[in-house]
């Protein structure tokens, strides 16, 4: 581990910050995956025919109030150099807002979608916040690695949580409990095993950035704008990043599709139970941590590029697989692909945005790269949730559907020249802040 941290770096630090990966991942794993969506589907709004379509579009809202907010919140967090800070207000509003999904039982339809609306936009931007900090961890030719150990460690995060909602389910279930008994708990369990494994990262994780402010400069958060603005106008100078991040748009939404609506489709399309359902997740986060692990190592020796173009090869080759499957054991393959390639193309995607982005404003550019990860996760689960709402409930051509993104992507990624992109990213290091 040590020849991969940049200098200065310690062990504990950089396992303090991959804990955040670990504690994150409960909320996405039990809330947004493979617990309360379901829960929201069949018990919040009694299986009604809209209910699919109003929780993806209640995710749609969170990730557009991340998309609107991100870069802004970026550019102020690199000029006053307090990424760490933004970061705690952002995870206290996810764990708040996920123990308050307790309150959401059968009907409470306004409750549910509130709090799912704040605690998304709060994990949302948390996400990008921590992300920033993966350039200053890293030493350049490994960051592909410590980006796949931050994954790795986090889908075992993703395990902890929905294993202590499934021990906790199968007990209630043996006591005669229902889905709205026992889902509330699972939500503050998910909240408090957040909040208590973020507490490294918080004690040990140093901010590193200085303040980006000329002197004499103005300190207010029209900063913000002021930085923002100047990105906008030197666009053409990251055309490469602005590549990837149109082919992150393309493979994430199909990704997110997936993440966001693999327990509906598993309950609705493939007939599994609640608890059939969290086993699969289970199982699925331990290939995705395999996923993240290997595909880091292969990421640093066979090149980002063509790392990325595997696993969205594997993508498709588990789009095919799920459309073939009749029953349970070709579907459990497929979602075991599924797990290995997201570990691996989430870890890849991160690990380049970190390579392309600028030095000196790497908050900023991460919240770029989170409002491109914000913006697929509408289009996909939103074009899932509309192919199946419009055909009557078909999920699988909702899912061949969602291969086209995969497509995309890979289309995309062909025309990115990292070695270009980073260049421009350096040539950053000479230029003027803006104040």
């Amino acid at each position: 581990m040590p020849a991969s941290l940049a200098r200065g770096v310690t062990r504990r630090e950089a396992w303090a910050w991959a804990m955040y990966d670990f504690a994150n991942s409960g909320y996405t794993t039990v809330v947004i995956t493979a617990v309360f969506s379901a829960y929201f589907v069949a018990v919040v709004a009694d299986g009604a025919s809209w209910a699919t379509l109003a929780w993806t579009s209640a995710l749609a809202v969170s990730y557009a109030l991340v998309i609107l907010g991100a870069p802004l919140l970026g550019a102020y967090a690199d000029a006053f150099a307090c990424k760490k800070r933004l970061l705690l207000y952002s995870t206290l509003g996810c764990v708040a807002g996920t123990a308050a999904l307790a309150l959401a039982g059968p009907g409470a339809l306004g409750l549910a979608l509130l709090f799912i609306v704040l605690s998304n936009c709060c994990f949302g931007c948390g996400e990008n916040l921590i992300a920033a900090f993966l350039p200053e961890i890293a030493r350049e030719d490994a960051i592909g690695r410590v980006s796949g150990w931050g994954w790795g460690l986090g889908y075992i995060g993703g395990l902890v949580s929905l294993g202590s909602c499934l021990g906790y389910v199968a007990w209630a279930q043996a006591q005669g409990q229902t889905a709205a008994q026992f889902v509330p708990v699972c939500m503050l369990i998910t909240a408090a095993l957040f909040a208590v494994a973020s507490l490294p990262t918080f004690l040990f994780l140093r901010e590193r950035s200085q303040p980006q402010l000329q002197p004499g400069a103005r300190h207010d958060a029209g900063v913000a704008w002021r930085r923002f603005a100047r990105t906008l106008g030197e666009a053409g100078r990251y055309r490469d990043l602005l590549r990837f991040l149109a082919c992150t748009v393309c493979y994430q939404a199909g990704i997110a599709a997936v993440i966001t609506l693999a327990a509906i489709y598993a309950n609705q399309a493939m007939g599994f139970s609640t608890q059939d359902t969290l086993l699969l997740i289970l199982l699925v986060n331990v290939t995705a941590s395999i996923g993240a692990l290997l595909f880091g190592h292969l990421q640093d020796r066979l090149g980002h590029r063509p790392t990325l173009a595997l696993t969205l090869l594997g993508w498709l080759l588990m789009i095919g697989l799920a459309l073939a499957a009749e029953g349970p054991p070709l579907f459990w393959l497929a979602a075991n692909i599924a797990g290995l390639c997201m570990g691996a193309s989430q870890s890849a995607g991160r690990a380049i945005v970190g390579l392309l982005a600028p030095p000196t404003r790497l908050a900023e550019f991460f919240g770029l790269w989170g409002q491109a990860v914000k913006l697929s996760s509408i289009l996909g689960p939103m074009t899932y949730g509309l192919t199946n709402w419009l055909s009557g409930g078909d999920h699988r051509l909702a899912i061949l559907i969602t291969g086209s993104y995969f497509i995309l992507g890979l289309l995309i990624l062909a025309s990115v020249d990292l070695k270009r992109g980073r260049r421009a990213a350096l040539a950053e290091l000479a230029a003027p802040q803006p104040g």
